[in-house]
């Protein structure tokens, strides 16, 4: 049976594994990154050096006039150089309510790494939102997109 709670897709990025967390660690370069088109800019952000760390995004829900514009602020959950990064994802000055984005990171050699990258929704209890959202609220095509666009950044 397959998992409806989180979306996982991957590529080999033609870029060292250095070169490509350098790009997901600086939230200034998320907006670039976004395949789903939610990611107005950044709030506030400094580079993710370690779990506890937080950044706000100015964001934006296409097509849905009742959400708009909003921020989000974005609780490093896990840190690994080179190997990983995860954030949890909040309305700004609320604590996360489950989702989180997960960056796995394989060199596969001097110039080669496989990315990972999950949209993870398996911790959401509130069932009001469940019913609320349309989940998942990034797809499987958009996540592919943002690691495109990761590649695009990264080389």
């Amino acid at each position: 049976m397959s998992d409806t709670t989180k979306v996982t897709v991957e590529r080999i990025i033609e870029a060292p594994v250095d070169a490509v967390f350098d790009v997901l660690s600086n939230p200034q370069r998320h907006l670039k990154l976004d395949g789903s088109g939610f990611i107005r800019g950044v709030d506030h952000a400094d580079r993710i050096q370690k779990v506890g760390d937080v950044f706000t995004m100015n964001m934006n829900m296409q097509g849905d006039d009742k959400a708009g514009e909003y921020k989000t602020d974005n609780h490093v959950s896990g840190y690994a150089k080179d190997k990983l990064l995860a954030w949890k994802t909040a309305p700004a000055g609320a604590e996360p309510p489950g989702y989180e984005w997960l960056w796995e990171l394989e060199s596969q050699g001097p110039n080669e790494t496989l990315v990972r990258h999950t949209y993870d929704w398996s911790h959401v209890t509130d069932k009001k939102l469940l019913a609320h959202l349309r989940i998942p609220l990034v797809t499987k095509d958009q996540l592919m997109d943002t690691l495109g666009r990761l590649a695009a950044e990264a080389t």
